[in-house]
């Protein structure tokens, strides 16, 4: 109503309030439905109530007449604020369309801005449910080898007495750990669970929150303490305190407490047992093993003094290994502080580079881009609407209206609409919390008992709306009155700039996120499709963690050999997707005296070449025709490389003071990260038992996996009948090494595709306003002959230009930041040109289809109905 107004009547609607008895003269000029609606008030009072529901700015008159005819009310005042939320509440309905895309955009921009946040917080807060956290470290180790400075977590178990004796004064408490997939047996109940072997002060250390027994049930070397879920597997329902029992087919333990399952944002997630690390040198009765230096099978774990600070004490705990061992490596303690973990655990040359505080970043940045760009579409709107609402905003400041009064007003449409947004919001989380907790790997929820959720939400919003509605409130209540009211006023060409600019940002942002997802995929498939050295396809691991399988290789090869579902089967000292032990005091012709070279080192049995099917390059492989290859290495081309060995076949590497001969060379096999070049790796045959843990099967390709699988359980369960039959794929366990990269590249699809949703629903609500702007000129050019296409290209060609421009801004910024992030890959994949065209093609394609509706819709229009009243 306020949009018909004559602008000349300004005036007489001053004198009209002012003063109720020149109502005959003023009533001719009116409008047919103003004076209609005069007539029907009567009287002053109510006149002005009409007025002021209306134009919902002006005071109520006062029941006396004074020399002033009225006043206005504070633009922030109660009355001011409730009226300013009625009138927005009666645009957004108005404007049923425009109000359904601001609504939509803003509930999906918070709606992601939310599930970054949670996921965020979740990262910060990682380890965070331990009590101690900010004063717990990891004692980790820097060697200084040939191959620049390496960095250890695992270090000998006498280290854990010594830090602990020798620095009372720093170190409250010190434990040594070590990690193990054990067998958990009680009756009938049988099942494999990760769990760790510690000292006796590690529960207290880590404040594990008991639900019943005590932390202090670790003294007792034959004990265990178990997870809530552990304990429910167990013994269901029944009290699990003084029950014993078999961990590992072999220690027999009486459960002396039960403690809270540690969530899922920690280290020690999935830790479902704790038992004493006595356990593992129970068979140790000389205690060689306690007290081996040379050993570094533990990880070794310290809480601070409150007085002191984790660089002092590294500084002085340098030197202590050191101190017990000759090595050349010059090995270097120091603590890395347990918040520093999770988010800083990549570490090259000694220095920390990083490690997933990068993502932190990255999504938290992306998170404020994806809210920007759901504001930009409301200022985009608000600001092309200007032209419908400057005679509003002309009549109001023509009768006294202040600016900060109409600036308080688009403020309240604003947060009127952010408000909404943020119930919507809030449904869209908790909604898509599910799917986004499976792919990020998390277990997030909503916390909706924690105030300072609910505080953070409501500045969220409040700051939501500030930006949101900070250019529509300053731009369009800046509008000179006189001009508009006259007719004059004209919002030029230039208003149009800054719009385009918002445009070109939203599709930069988005450009940029499609570019980056393309080319993390991209580096995922570089590394699978790299060589492996070896035939992962049907070939199967299986632990040997309990006593039953140790010993009775040849027997059980010859037994599943007998069920014709197995090509060949081979032990070895690792699984075929990791090394896990090292050498670096080997000697060799010509090796520099001074110098230091870590080797990976796998004892295996003679058939292993053939059951995993390496390449061979040089020499030959290890076979039980030759009683000598006991004292022999194979090396890979990593190893050949390290050493310097020109023909490394026939040549003697002295190894703990004994000699072994090369007899063969083979392709470098990927056993480790697939990012990294391969390891300089060194093959053994098995001279101690106790050192092979896993039975590599390769299984035969003419039977399906499932009936083999069902072959070899029934083998397993007559040898080992006690132990549950648990295997894994080598393919499988080689395709969970890309789990963080893929994870990585889904959230990134899952960004850049709500990205171009926003910036696409913020193009067709522009497009259906320039449609509705342009009905009359459309109109003209169809009468004069234009073609459909014409004007589909008329109405396009803005738009698609803004996108161009945006793919040339975006190519350099996603480059600049992509190489980067490759660079900390040793083996990656090239940034290609197609890259950058097929984004923004991408780019191109969607927003044509989005103008295409509202551009083709508005060129089918019948022009007569457009030109009717001209």
């Amino acid at each position: 109503m306020q949009n018909r107004k004559p602008p000349h009547l300004a005036d007489r609607l001053l004198k009209l309030f002012c003063a109720p008895h020149r109502l005959e003269e003023v009533q001719g000029d009116l409008h047919e439905e103003f004076a209609y609606q005069v007539r029907r008030i009567g009287e002053r009072r109510a006149r002005w109530r009409y007025w002021r529901d209306v134009l919902g700015f002006l005071k109520p008159f006062a029941t006396k007449r004074k020399s002033t005819p009225y006043y206005s009310y504070s633009s922030l005042s109660p009355v001011m604020i409730r009226n300013y939320f009625k009138t927005a509440w009666r645009n957004l309905l108005n404007n049923k369309g425009y109000s359904a895309i601001n609504i939509v955009g803003l509930s999906v921009g918070m709606g992601i801005a939310m599930l970054i946040g949670l996921w965020v917080y979740d990262e910060l807060s990682f380890d965070h449910y331990h009590q101690n956290h900010d004063r717990i470290a990891q004692v980790l180790e820097n060697q200084t080898l040939e191959q620049g400075i390496e960095t250890y977590g695992s270090l000998p178990f006498p280290l854990s007495r010594e830090l602990r004796t020798k620095y009372p004064d720093d170190f409250k408490s010190v434990v040594a750990n070590s990690w193990a997939e054990q067998i958990l047996a009680y009756q009938d109940q049988k099942f494999t669970r990760l769990g760790s072997f510690a000292e006796p002060d590690f529960p207290e250390l880590f404040t594990l929150k008991m639900r019943s027994g005590t932390r202090q049930g670790l003294k007792d070397p034959a004990s265990i303490l178990l997870s809530e879920s552990a304990a429910k597997a167990l013994f269901g329902d029944a009290d699990p305190l003084r029950k014993v029992i078999k961990v590992g087919n072999k220690y027999s333990v009486r459960v002396t407490g039960v403690y809270e399952d540690v969530p899922h944002n920690t280290q020690f997630k999935g830790m479902a047992f704790v038992a004493p690390i006595e356990l593992i040198f129970s068979e140790d009765k000389d205690r060689v093993y306690v007290n081996n230096w040379r050993s570094s099978s533990f990880e070794i774990y310290a809480q601070l003094q409150p007085n002191s600070r984790f660089d002092d004490v590294s500084r002085k705990i340098k030197d202590v290994f050191r101190q017990h061992t000759e090595s050349k490596s010059k090995p270097a303690l120091f603590l890395h502080p347990m918040n520093r973990w999770h988010l800083y655990s990549d570490w090259k040359n000694g220095v920390n580079t990083g490690g997933r505080i990068q993502f932190v970043w990255l999504f938290g940045i992306i998170g404020i881009f994806v809210l920007l760009l759901a504001c930009i579409n409301f200022m985009n709107l608000s600001t092309a609407r200007s032209q419908k609402r400057a005679k509003e905003v002309g009549i109001r400041k023509a009768i006294g209206s202040q600016r900060s009064q109409i600036i308080g007003q688009f403020f309240s449409e604003s947060f009127l609409v952010v408000a909404l947004s943020f119930v919507f919001s809030l449904l869209l989380v908790q909604l898509a919390l599910p799917v986004f907790n499976e792919v990020a790997d998390k277990q997030m929820t909503i916390l909706w008992s924690d105030v300072r959720f609910w505080l953070l939400s409501i500045g969220f919003s409040l700051f939501t709306g500030i930006v949101a509605g900070s250019y529509p409130a300053l731009y369009l209540s800046s509008f000179q009155p006189i001009k508009v009211l006259k007719g004059t006023f004209n919002i030029g060409r230039l208003a149009s700039i800054p719009r385009k600019v918002l445009v070109v940002v939203q599709f930069t942002v988005s450009v940029t996120l499609i570019i980056g997802t393309i080319i993390v995929f991209r580096q995922i498939q570089f590394a699978k499709n790299r060589p492996l050295g070896y035939d992962h396809d049907g070939l199967v691991n299986i632990m040997m963690n309990t006593p039953e399988l140790q010993g009775r290789y040849d027997a059980l090869r010859n037994e599943l050999l007998a069920t014709g579902a197995v090509v060949n089967v081979a032990e070895a000292s690792s699984p075929a997707t990791n090394i896990w032990s090292s050498a670096n005091n080997l000697e060799w012709r010509g090796k520099d005296p001074n110098g230091t070279a870590a080797f990976g080192t796998i004892c295996v049995t003679p058939e292993f070449g053939k059951v995993v099917g390496w390449k061979i390059k040089e020499g030959r492989e290890f076979s039980r025709q030759f009683s000598t290859d006991s004292m022999t290495f194979v090396l890979n081309e990593a190893a050949v490389k390290l050493t310097g060995l020109q023909h490394p076949v026939g040549e003697t590497i002295r190894w703990h003071d004994q000699n072994w001969k090369v007899i063969g060379v083979v392709k470098d096999m990927v056993m480790k990260s697939p990012f990294d070049p391969a390891t300089p790796t060194i093959f053994m045959m098995n001279t101690h038992e106790r050192t092979l843990n896993y039975i590599y099967i390769k299984l035969n390709p003419a039977m399906s996996a499932g009936l083999a699988l069902e072959k070899l359980e029934t083998v397993f369960r007559k040898i080992n009948p006690d132990a549950p039959f648990e295997y894994k794929f080598a393919d499988q366990e080689f395709a969970a090494k890309f789990a963080a990269e893929e994870r990585i590249g889904k959230l990134a699809t899952f960004f850049a595709g709500l990205a171009i949703f926003i910036s696409c629903l913020g193009i067709f609500g522009l497009a259906s306003f320039i449609a509705e702007q342009r009905t009359k000129e459309i109109g003209v050019r169809k009468v004069l002959g234009a073609s459909v296409v014409n004007l589909w290209g008329l109405l396009s060609k803005d738009f698609v230009l803004l996108v161009i421009i945006s793919c040339l801004i975006s190519s350099p910024i996603a480059w600049y930041f992509l190489d980067d992030w490759l660079q900390k890959y040793e083996y990656r994949t090239e940034i290609s040109w197609w890259i950058f065209v097929a984004a923004g093609l991408g780019a191109l394609l969607v927003t044509l289809l989005t103008v295409s509706f509202q551009s083709i819709k508005a060129a089918l229009m019948n022009p007569v109905k457009s030109l009717r009243s001209e």
